[in-house]
């Protein structure tokens, strides 16, 4: 079997890597590359610091050579929705905001008073604060001069493409985060672009996963390897790498900031139960439906620790953690964990005690009952979204399949297991990394399709099954 390294530029919104894929009789990962990240606040708004993020991406990427100097490929994949606007010359003109802003309050009310049903309907897509419908219709709103400066919109995973090759393409997953993209088909809705008043001319039709960009041109150091369109969304990578029955009644769950549950089905999840429960109708690479919800997730841990003077800093502390809370005892009264208030909150455990009090439920007294009482909350909702999902889409899930920094966390788990009444397969393994270097190695023509990807996959990986208790 030919061995052909890729890299692969895994950008999540609290850290970001470059990892460095071999594909032989087992698929080899060599992490390069570490770095934090965060978005910052500037007067009342957030935003991404993007030539700090591109600096540590050209940092990691030169490792990458360094080390793999016959190194083929690189992908880029990043979080949801955000983006950049852009003039003929490939410019910023308008400053990225983070999805967290809270910018979008006023348009997120006005949505779910006037159009929602119409525009559900048109992108599959509920009303969310992060949307990038939301934040371009709050730019455009704000700032009218934009239409005559920006030229294009690009998507983060767009952008660093962009960056790395120079050339400009929106990639089908990460547009299906927007709510701009037509459910029906391939290409954008005029009938949303015109509701959020967005020049139509800002986006061209979207290019599946895999696509062939051209030869690196913005990295002197990487000169003849080539920019590959993987999945964009990190999300749609985890979902790749996911090594799914076949025929089917696998749940997923990408586990790390956000929850992302959700299933792969051959047309979307559409009417008003589906809006009201708040199901997303991405897509994958190459097109098809990933119906999903989207529930906060580990973030709330984050933030409650930020209260506390001490947090882990180790794999060992963060280990420990899990121990302690998992000795005390199970939470009769658990959080509701699609409470919007959760979303981005000044104070995560003044939010949580805020609701515990409404439950007349006494507050934790340390990290460790915060942590015992988040990670079931959390497994709580994983297993309602495993319903709602089960109910609309028809399915019956037999397994959930769980990937991303929650995998590895044994009470969180089990406590999807106990809630869920099926069993959790856990997986050892870097998801989102591995579906951005499966994407490259088919479009090498290295493994003929994602088929035939998890089917070699499969037998390599280290899992842990719980079962219900």
């Amino acid at each position: 079997m030919q061995a052909v390294t890729c890299a692969a530029v895994d950008l999540g919104a609290t850290s970001g890597r470059v990892i460095v894929g071999t594909w032989g009789k087992k698929p080899a990962l060599t992490e390069v590359h570490r770095f934090p990240n965060s978005f910052q606040s500037l007067g009342p708004n957030d935003y991404w610091n993007l030539p700090g993020l591109w600096n540590e991406v050209c940092t990691g990427l030169r490792k990458a050579k360094q080390q793999f100097p016959k190194m083929a490929s690189v992908g880029v994949d990043f979080w949801g929705c955000d983006h950049v606007l852009l003039n003929d010359a490939g410019r910023l003109v308008f400053p990225a905001h983070a999805y967290r802003d809270a910018r979008t309050q006023a348009g997120l009310k006005a949505l779910a008073n006037f159009g929602l049903d119409r525009i559900y309907a048109a992108t599959g897509l509920p009303n969310v604060f992060y949307n990038s419908s939301l934040q371009l219709a709050e730019t455009v709103r704000s700032c009218p001069a934009v239409e005559d400066l920006a030229t294009r919109c690009l998507f983060l995973p767009d952008y660093f493409n962009f960056l790395l090759s120079g050339w400009m393409e929106n990639e089908i997953s990460i547009a299906s985060t927007t709510q701009l993209l037509d459910v029906h088909g391939h290409d954008w809705s005029r009938e949303a672009l015109d509701f959020f008043h967005l020049p139509p001319q800002w986006f061209t039709k979207p290019v599946l996963a895999n696509t062939r960009l051209g030869k690196v041109t913005g990295l002197p150091e990487l000169k003849g390897v080539l920019s590959i369109a993987v999945p964009g969304h990190d999300t749609a990578c985890a979902f790749d790498a996911m090594p799914a029955d076949p025929a089917g009644g696998d749940l997923y769950i990408s586990s790390g900031t956000w929850s992302l549950v959700g299933c792969e089905n051959e047309t979307p999840i559409l009417g008003a139960e589906a809006l009201k429960a708040r199901v997303a109708n991405e897509r994958t690479g190459r097109g098809g439906y990933r119906p999903l919800t989207n529930i906060v997730g580990l973030w709330m841990l984050e933030r409650t620790l930020l209260d506390f003077s001490a947090r882990p800093q180790s794999p060992k502390e963060w280990a420990a953690l899990v121990t302690a809370a998992e000795k005390l005892p199970a939470r009769k009264v658990l959080l509701d964990v699609n409470d919007p208030v959760f979303g981005n909150p000044p104070s995560m455990r003044a939010a949580i005690d805020a609701q515990l009090k409404k439950k007349k439920v006494k507050a934790p007294g340390n990290v460790a009952g915060y942590a015992r009482l988040i990670f079931e909350s959390l497994g709580a909702g994983h297993a309602g979204a495993m319903q709602m999902l089960g109910c609309l889409g028809g399915k019956t899930f037999k397994r959930i399949l769980m990937v991303g920094g929650g995998a590895k966390n044994r009470l969180l788990c089990q406590s999807t297991a106990n809630a869920a009444g099926v069993p959790v397969v856990a997986f050892a393994l870097e998801g989102t990394a591995l579906g951005n270097l499966a994407s490259q190695w088919v479009a090498l023509g290295v493994v003929e399709d994602r088929a035939a990807f998890r089917a070699h996959l499969a037998p390599t990986l280290q899992q842990t099954v719980y079962t219900p208790r």
